[in-house]
C-alpha cells in the first residue's frame, strides 16, 4: 500500500506543478523547468519505495522490461490517475479566475511528438533506475527530470509536452487540452512506454 501512496503524492505533486506554472504563469523557460524539477525531486523522494514511475507509461514499460509485477499495474495507474485528478482539483482552487485557453494539436505531430519523448523518457527510466550496469547510481532523479524538460522544450508546443497520460488527464480536466485529444496522449504514450521497454529488453538481454 505505501507504494501506491508515494505514486500518488509523486504524481499529484508533478501534475500540480503543471498546472500552476500553465495557469497564470504564462510561457517562457519556467514551465519546463519546473516541471522537470518536480519530476526529479519526487523520483528522488520516491523511487526507492516505488520506483517514482509516477506516470502510466513508465509503468507499462517496466512491466514490458519485466520489472514491475502484473499485479501492480492497475494499482499504478489508479494512483497516478488519483493524484492527477487531485492536482486537477487543487489548481482550480489555486488559479480559480486565470484565463484558460485548451491548445490545439494536429493529431499526425502530436502523436509522433508524443510517442518519441515518451519513448526516450521510459528508455532513460529503464537505463538509469532499473539496469544492472547503473544499478545505485546517484542521479537517476535527475536524468529523468532532464529528459522531460528537454522534451517539454522541443516539443511543448505543438502538444504540451506530456509523455505521461497522468499528466494528459490532468491537463484535460484542468480545460488545457480538450477531451477529444486525450486517446492522442493515450495511445502515444503507451505504445513510446512499451517500445521503449521492448528496445531495453533487445539491447540488454543479460539483464532481465
Amino acid at each position: 500500500m505505501r507504494k501506491y501512496a508515494v505514486e500518488l503524492i509523486g504524481t499529484f505533486f508533478l501534475v500540480l506543478t503543471v498546472g500552476c506554472t500553465v495557469i497564470g504563469g504564462g510561457a517562457g523557460v519556467i514551465p519546463p523547468l519546473a516541471i522537470g524539477a518536480a519530476l526529479m525531486v519526487m523520483v528522488f523522494a520516491g523511487g526507492h519505495i516505488s520506483g517514482g514511475h509516477y506516470n502510466p507509461a513508465v509503468t507499462f514499460g517496466a512491466w514490458v522490461r519485466g520489472r514491475c509485477a502484473s499485479g501492480d499495474v492497475v494499482p499504478y495507474w489508479i494512483a497516478q490517475l488519483a493524484g492527477a485528478l487531485l492536482a486537477a482539483a487543487a489548481v482550480g482552487v489555486l488559479r480559480a479566475g486565470a484565463e484558460i485557453k485548451p491548445m490545439a494539436m494536429p493529431v499526425g505531430p502530436g502523436l509522433l511528438a508524443e510517442f518519441l519523448f515518451t519513448f526516450a523518457l521510459v528508455y532513460v527510466v529503464l537505463n538509469v533506475a532499473t539496469a544492472k550496469a547503473t544499478s545505485g547510481n546517484s542521479f537517476y532523479g535527475l536524468a529523468i527530470g532532464l529528459t522531460v524538460m528537454t522534451g517539454a522544450f522541443a516539443v511543448g508546443n505543438i502538444t504540451g509536452g506530456a509523455f505521461n497520460p497522468a499528466v494528459a488527464f490532468g491537463i484535460t480536466l484542468m480545460g488545457l487540452s480538450v477531451w477529444a485529444n486525450l486517446w492522442v496522449y493515450l495511445v502515444a504514450n503507451l505504445a513510446g512506454g512499451a517500445a521503449a521497454g521492448v528496445v531495453f529488453k533487445v539491447l540488454h538481454p543479460d539483464d532481465p
